[in-house]
C-alpha cells in the first residue's frame, strides 16, 4: 500500500500525464489560479486526472510545477508541469476552493522486466523516432529511457496513455507500449501508401 495524501489538490483535465512528461499548461478559471498559487508559494504538487467522456479517472499522476512562464495582469498563468508519481483517487472533497480529494500513491511492483522485452521496445521506439526525424537515438540515451519515458515524447492518444498509467509494472508497461508503437508504425505505413495512391491518382505504379 503506498503513501496516503489527504485533501490533494487535483485539477480534472481532457488529457493524461505521464511520471517525467512535460506539459505546458494555461491556467485561467479562477479555482485553479488559487490552486497553483498555492503549490507556488508552498512548493508542493498537484494531481492531474483524465475527465474523459465516460467521466473522471481514478489513476491520476503528480504534477510538479517545473516554471511559472508567464503571468498576465489578469491573473492568468502558463506553467510548465513535469509528472511525477501515479496515484488512485479514494475519495473527492468538496470544501476547498477548488477540486481535491484523497489519494494513495501507487506503489510498482518490483520485478525486473526482461531483457528481450526491453530491448523490443527500445528498437520500436528507435524506429519510429528515426521515421519522424531522420535521426535515430544513441544507444546510450535509449538506455536511460524507461516505458514512461518513451511514451512521453510520443503523442498518444489519451486513452493508450491512460493505459499505461494505470499498469503497476515495468514488464507490463514495455509490453503495452512496443504494442502501442507497432501499431503506430502500420498506420503511418498506410497514410504513406494512401498519400502516394492519391498523388498517382490511384494507380499503383510498377
Amino acid at each position: 500500500m503506498g503513501d496516503l495524501i489527504e485533501r490533494f489538490p487535483l485539477f480534472p483535465l481532457g488529457l493524461v500525464l505521464l511520471p517525467s512528461e512535460m506539459v505546458p499548461l494555461h491556467i485561467f478559471e479562477d479555482r485553479y489560479r488559487t490552486m497553483i498559487d498555492e503549490c507556488l508559494d508552498q512548493g508542493t504538487a498537484f494531481g492531474i486526472v483524465w475527465l474523459s467522456d465516460a467521466g473522471l479517472k481514478e489513476v491520476g499522476c503528480t504534477a510538479e510545477i517545473a516554471r511559472l512562464i508567464e503571468r498576465l495582469e489578469d491573473g492568468r498563468m502558463n506553467i510548465l508541469v513535469q509528472g511525477a508519481q501515479p496515484f488512485r483517487l479514494l475519495r473527492r472533497i468538496e470544501d476547498l476552493p477548488y477540486p481535491a480529494g484523497d489519494i494513495e500513491l501507487v506503489d510498482e511492483q518490483p520485478a525486473e522486466p526482461p531483457a528481450d522485452i526491453e530491448a523490443a521496445a527500445r528498437e520500436r521506439y528507435a524506429d519510429l523516432v528515426e521515421r519522424a526525424t531522420d535521426s535515430r537515438p544513441e544507444e546510450g540515451d535509449l538506455a536511460e529511457l524507461d516505458a514512461y519515458g518513451m511514451a512521453a515524447s510520443i503523442d498518444f492518444e489519451a486513452g493508450p496513455k491512460q493505459e499505461l498509467l494505470e499498469l503497476r509494472s515495468e514488464d507490463e508497461r514495455l509490453r503495452k507500449l512496443t504494442e502501442l508503437l507497432t501499431t503506430t508504425m502500420k498506420r503511418l505505413d498506410y497514410a504513406e501508401r494512401a498519400q502516394e495512391l492519391s498523388r498517382s491518382n490511384g494507380k499503383v505504379r510498377r
